[in-house]
C-alpha cells in the first residue's frame, strides 16, 4: 500500500487498466488514454443527483433477490454514513455501485446505463415525459414559475396525464424545472418505490423533478407482449389494466420511421429533422432556404400533412433563432476590438447555447433509445412526438428569442454601451426574461466593474479596449493632470450608474493619481481608503448590480469621501491652498489696506515718471520696503516670497500708474486651483481696483491741497471764485469715488468673498474648491463691470476716471499759478517795508507800474482759469450722467441701487431728462408689482 501510495496517478490508472482487461501495458494504451480522456473531461450528468433514489434503488434491488436482511443492514449502514458526514459524494459511489451490480448480460434498455430511463416510473400511456438535466451554472440563480404556457397545453388536453396538464411549467435551455443554489431539486415522494403517490392536497413538487421522472422506460420485450415488471409498475389507480404490443420486426419499424409506402413522410422522421433543425444542420426534408431566410420543408417533392408541417414550421424557427445567436457570438468571439465586455457578452451567449445543446443531448439520447428498442413510434407510449417537442421546447424558444432581440439591439456597441443596452432589457414584467437578462447582465458587467475597483482602490486606468467610462489623455502633462487628463466618456456610462456615481468614480481616481504625481505623495491606497484593503475585485456582479443604491453606492461614496478628504488635508497642510487663497483676496484684490496705502506713497515718485523709465528691480525693493513696515511682514514666507511687481505692456503716453501691477507667482498642486486664466482675471481685477484706488488716493491730495491753501489765498479775493468751483467739483467727485469704492469693497469682494469661503469650508473635493473658486471671479469680474456686457459702463467709468486726473492736474495748475503770484506779492511788500525801514520811498513810480502791470495780467488769467474748470465741470457731469443712465438700464439689481446712491439728492436728474424718465420707469415698475 505505501509503494502505491506513492506511484503517480497515471501509473495507477494504467495499472488499473491492466487489471480490468487483463492485457499487457502495451496492450491497453488505447483504453488508458480513452480514460485519462475521461477523467479529465467535465461531463455533467443528465440525471438528478438525489441520494435518496439512489439508495431506495439499491433496497429494491436486494429486495427483489430477496435478500430483505442485507437490505435493512444497507439501510442501517446508510442512515450511519449520513449522519457521520465523512463521505462528500455519497451519491456518486452509491450510484457507481448500482450500476456495477448490473448484470452485463441483460439488454441495455433495462439496465442503469441510459440517463434518460434511470430511476423513471412509468406513466400512463398518454401520458407526455420530457427530458431532464440538472447540470447549470451556479451563478445563475433562476426560480422560474409554473405556469402554462398559452396556446399550448390548450391542444393537448388530458393527453398530459395526471398532474402535468395542470401544472406544466415553461421550461428554459439551462433546465427545465426549478433550481436552487443549495442543492438539487428534492424528488416527488410520489415516484419513489414502495410509496403511495401525492394526494390532491399535498405540494405540487417543482416541475423539472415531475418531468424527469416522467420519462418512459420500455423493455425490450422478450415475448408477444410484455407486462410492467414488479419493481417499476406504478400503482394500479395510475395505470388501470395493462394492455398487450405487439413487436414488429426490424425492417418494418425502419419503414415507420422513414416513412410509410405512399411516400408520405411520418413524423418520427420529422422529428428526427426537427433535433438537427435546432442545432441549425439541414435535415433530410427540413432545409434552410435563403431566398426567404427560414428553414421550410418543400412540399414540392416531399408529401407532409398539413398539421406535421405547421407544427414543423414552428419548431423549425429554433434553428433560425439558434443560427442568428451562434452566428453573432462566434464572429464577435474572433474579434479582439470587441473588448473584454463584448468577449464577455459572447461568453454569456456560448453558456446559453451550451445548456441549450445539453437539452438536446437528452433528446438525442430518448430518441437512440427509442431506435435501440427498434419500438414503434405510437403517440400513446410517451415517444418523441413533433406536439411533446413544442411543448418541450417553449422556454427555449422564448429565451432563443430573448438572446435573438438582444444580440440585434446590441450589433454595433461596445463596453459600456453594450452594457447599458443589456440592462435595458431588464425593465420587464416578465420574471424569466428578467431573470436571463441579469445573470447576462453581471457576466457582461464583470469587466467594468472590475476595471471600476482597480480605479477607485488604485488610481490604474487597465482600459486597453476603451471600454470604459473614464477616459485618459496621454498627451497631457502633469501641470494639466486635474483638469484635461482625465475625462468621462459619456456615452460609455452604464445606465445602471448615475452621472452623480459616474462623476464621483471619476474623481476618485483623479484624485489618486494627482496625490501621486503632483503631489508626490506616496501613501499606499489602503492608508486612503481604509475600505480598499477587503475590497476585492467584485468576482460576484450579480450582488452589486442587485443593489445598486445599496452597497454599490456605499462603495463608492466611502471611497469617494476618503479619497477626497485626503487629498484636501494635503494640500491645506502641506501646501497652504487656503492661506494662499487668503493672500490672494489681500494682496491682489487690495484686502490689506495699510500695505497697500504705504505702498502708493512709496510708489508715487516714481510712477508718476513715465513708464519707460521705471525699472522692476527698483519697484521690487520698494515693495521690500511696504511689506517690512506694514502687517505683511507677519505673513507665512511661502506666501511673501511669491508676491512680486509685474509691469504690464507700454503704451505711448504711459504713466508708472497705467503699466505698474502686483504679481503672485504659483507652481506645484495649488497651480491646479490657480491656473494661468485664473491668474489673468485676478490681474484684470487689480489693475481695476488699483486704477479705482488711485483715484481715491488722487482725491485725497486733491483736498489735502484745498485745505493746506485756503487760508493763504484769502489775501487774494480775485480767486475766490475759482476756488469756490473747484471745492464744488471735488466734492461731486468725491461723493462719486466713495460710492463706487463702496461698492466695489463691500457689496462685490466681501460679499463674493464671503460666499467663496463659506463653499469651500464646506468642500467634499478639490472639484469643489475649483469651482467655487471660478465662481467667485466671475462674480468679481462681472459686477466690477470688467465682463463683454459691461463694455459701455466700464468705458464711461474710465472717462470719469480720466476726468478726475484731468482735474487734479488743472487744480495742480491753478494753485502753482496762484501761489507764484502769492509769492511776487509777498516779495514786493517785503522790499517796500524794508525800504521804508531805511526811510526811503517804498516804492518808485516804475516799481509801482510794473507790480500793477503783473497783477493785471494774472487777473486776466482767472477767467480762462473759469473757463477751463466750467468745461471740465460740464464734461464730468455729462459722462456721470450718461453712467447713471446705463447704471438705471442695467439688469443687475445692485447697480440699479448703485445708481439711487449717486444721484440721491436728484441732482443729476434735474438735468438729464433719460434720467428722469428712466427713474420714472422704475419707480412706476415697482410700484406696479407691489
Amino acid at each position: 500500500m505505501a509503494t502505491l501510495d506513492q506511484k503517480s496517478p497515471n501509473v495507477l490508472l494504467q495499472s488499473l487498466c491492466c487489471r480490468v482487461t487483463g492485457k499487457s501495458e502495451a496492450e491497453v494504451a488505447h483504453q488508458f488514454q480513452y480514460a485519462v480522456r475521461v477523467i479529465g473531461s467535465n461531463y455533467a450528468p443528465t440525471i438528478e443527483r438525489d441520494e435518496i433514489v439512489v439508495s431506495a434503488k439499491i433496497k429494491q434491488e436486494l429486495l427483489k433477490q430477496r435478500r430483505r436482511e442485507d437490505a435493512d443492514i444497507f439501510s442501517g449502514l446508510h442512515k450511519k454514513l449520513q449522519g457521520q458526514g465523512v463521505l462528500k459524494h455519497r451519491w456518486s459511489v452509491l450510484y457507481l455501485l448500482l450500476s456495477l451490480s448490473e448484470d452485463p448480460r441483460k439488454p441495455s434498455s433495462s439496465r442503469v446505463g441510459p440517463y434518460s430511463s434511470l430511476f423513471a416510473q412509468p406513466l400512463p400511456r398518454d401520458a407526455h415525459s420530457t427530458p431532464f438535466y440538472c447540470t447549470r451554472p451556479q451563478s445563475l440563480s433562476l426560480a422560474y414559475g409554473d405556469r402554462p404556457p398559452s396556446g399550448l397545453t390548450s391542444g393537448l388536453g388530458p393527453s398530459l396525464g395526471p398532474g402535468l396538464g395542470s401544472s406544466l411549467g415553461t421550461s428554459g435551455i439551462s433546465s427545465l424545472g426549478v433550481y436552487t443554489l443549495n442543492g438539487p431539486t428534492p424528488t416527488p415522494q410520489s415516484l419513489l418505490a414502495g410509496q403511495p403517490p401525492q394526494s390532491a392536497a399535498a405540494p405540487v413538487p417543482p416541475l423539472g423533478s415531475r418531468l424527469a421522472w416522467a420519462l418512459p422506460v420500455n423493455p425490450a420485450p422478450s415475448t408477444a407482449t410484455a407486462p410492467p415488471s414488479s419493481a417499476t409498475a406504478p400503482p394500479s389507480s395510475a395505470l388501470g389494466p395493462p394492455t398487450a404490443r405487439t413487436v414488429p420486426s426490424p425492417k418494418m419499424t425502419r419503414t415507420r420511421r422513414d416513412g410509410d409506402m405512399t411516400g408520405e413522410v411520418t413524423e418520427t422522421a420529422l422529428v428526427r429533422d426537427i433535433l438537427y433543425v435546432f442545432q441549425g444542420i439541414d435535415g433530410k426534408f427540413i432545409r434552410m432556404s435563403n431566398q426567404e431566410d427560414c428553414y421550410k420543408i418543400d412540399s414540392s417533392k416531399v408529401a407532409v400533412s398539413k398539421s406535421l408541417h405547421d407544427l414543423s414550421s414552428r419548431l423549425s424557427e429554433l434553428g433560425w433563432l439558434h443560427n442568428k445567436v451562434r452566428k453573432y457570438a462566434d464572429s464577435r468571439s474572433l474579434d479582439r476590438a470587441f473588448g473584454l465586455v463584448g468577449q464577455s457578452f459572447c461568453a454569456s451567449l456560448h453558456e446559453e447555447l451550451k445548456e441549450y445543446y445539453r437539452l438536446l443531448s437528452v433528446l438525442h439520447s430518448q430518441l437512440q433509445v427509442e431506435d435501440e428498442q427498434g419500438l414503434p413510434a405510437l403517440p400513446s407510449d410517451g415517444s418523441l412526438t413533433l406536439r411533446r417537442l413544442l411543448v418541450w421546447m417553449y422556454e427555449p424558444k422564448f429565451r432563443l428569442k430573448t438572446l435573438a432581440a438582444l444580440v440585434d439591439f446590441c450589433h454595433g456597441r461596445k463596453g459600456g454601451e453594450l452594457a447599458s443596452a443589456v440592462h435595458s432589457y431588464t425593465k420587464t414584467g416578465d420574471p424569466q426574461m428578467r431573470a436571463l437578462i441579469q445573470h447576462i447582465l453581471s457576466l457582461v458587467s464583470q469587466p467594468i466593474l472590475h476595471c471600476l475597483c482597480r480605479w477607485i482602490y488604485d488610481g490604474e486606468l487597465d482600459d486597453t479596449y476603451h471600454e470604459f467610462f473614464v477616459a485618459s489623455d496621454p498627451n497631457v502633462k502633469t501641470d494639466r493632470l486635474w483638469h484635461d487628463k482625465y475625462s468621462l466618456r459619456k456615452s460609455m456610462i452604464p445606465s445602471f450608474i448615475t452621472m452623480d456615481q459616474a462623476r464621483k468614480v471619476l474623481l476618485i481616481g483623479k484624485s489618486i493619481n494627482f496625490l501621486h504625481q503632483v503631489c508626490q505623495d506616496r501613501t499606499p491606497p489602503g492608508k486612503i481608503t481604509p475600505v480598499s484593503k477587503t475590497a476585492e475585485n467584485p468576482t460576484d456582479a450579480a450582488v452589486l448590480l442587485s443593489d445598486l443604491e445599496g452597497a454599490f453606492q456605499e462603495k463608492i461614496d466611502a471611497a469617494y469621501h476618503d479619497t477626497s478628504k485626503y487629498l484636501l488635508d494635503v494640500l491645506n497642510r502641506n501646501y497652504l491652498l487656503l492661506e494662499h487663497l487668503q493672500a490672494m483676496r489681500r494682496y491682489l484684490l487690495l484686502g490689506q489696506g495699510d500695505f497697500i496705502r504705504h505702498l502708493m506713497d512709496l510708489l508715487k515718485p516714481e510712477l508718476a515718471r513715465p513708464a519707460t523709465t521705471l525699472y522692476q528691480h527698483n519697484l521690487t525693493g520698494i515693495l521690500e520696503t511696504a511689506v517690512r513696515a506694514t502687517n505683511a511682514q507677519f505673513d507665512h514666507v511661502e506666501i511673501l516670497k511669491r508676491l512680486d511687481v509685474r509691469l504690464l505692456e507700454v503704451s505711448p503716453g504711459d504713466t508708472g500708474w497705467d503699466v505698474f501691477s502686483l504679481d503672485y507667482h504659483v507652481d506645484g498642486p495649488i497651480a491646479t486651483v490657480f491656473t494661468r486664466e485664473c491668474m489673468g482675471h485676478y490681474l484684470r481685477v487689480f489693475h481695476f481696483l488699483w486704477r479705482a484706488k488711485r483715484m481715491e488716493y488722487t482725491l485725497t491730495d486733491i483736498w489735502k491741497g484745498q485745505m493746506c491753501n485756503a487760508k493763504l489765498l484769502k489775501t487774494m479775493p480775485e480767486l475766490s471764485g475759482v476756488l469756490h468751483q473747484c471745492h464744488i467739483l471735488a466734492s461731486e467727485m468725491v461723493h462719486f469715488i466713495h460710492q463706487m469704492q463702496y461698492y466695489i469693497t463691500f457689496e462685490v469682494l466681501e460679499c463674493s468673498w464671503d460666499e467663496l469661503w463659506n463653499k469651500v469650508q464646506q468642500a467634499q473635493d478639490l472639484d469643489h474648491i475649483i469651482a467655487a473658486h471660478e465662481a467667485f471671479l466671475d462674480s468679481v469680474i462681472c459686477r466690477c463691470l470688467l465682463d463683454n456686457n459691461s463694455r459701455s459702463l466700464l468705458h464711461q467709468l474710465r472717462s470719469i476716471f480720466d476726468q478726475i486726473i484731468e482735474f487734479q492736474n488743472a487744480q495742480d495748475s491753478l494753485y502753482r499759478s496762484a501761489l507764484g503770484e502769492l509769492s511776487l506779492r509777498l516779495q514786493f511788500e517785503e522790499r517796500k517795508k524794508q525800504r521804508e525801514e531805511e526811510g526811503q520811498w517804498g516804492v518808485t513810480a516804475e516799481q509801482e507800474a510794473e507790480e500793477q502791470r503783473r497783477i493785471k495780467e494774472f487777473q486776466e488769467m482767472i477767467p480762462k482759469m473759469c473757463s477751463q474748470l466750467r468745461i471740465l465741470t460740464h464734461f464730468y457731469q455729462s459722462v456721470v450722467q450718461q453712467f447713471l443712465v446705463l447704471l438705471m438700464t442695467s439688469p443687475d439689481e445692485s447697480l440699479r441701487f448703485l445708481s439711487f446712491r449717486l444721484d440721491f439728492s436728484e441732482h443729476y436728474r434735474a438735468r438729464e431728462p433719460r434720467l428722469r424718465a428712466s427713474l420714472g420707469t422704475t419707480r412706476g415698475r415697482r410700484l406696479s408689482s407691489i
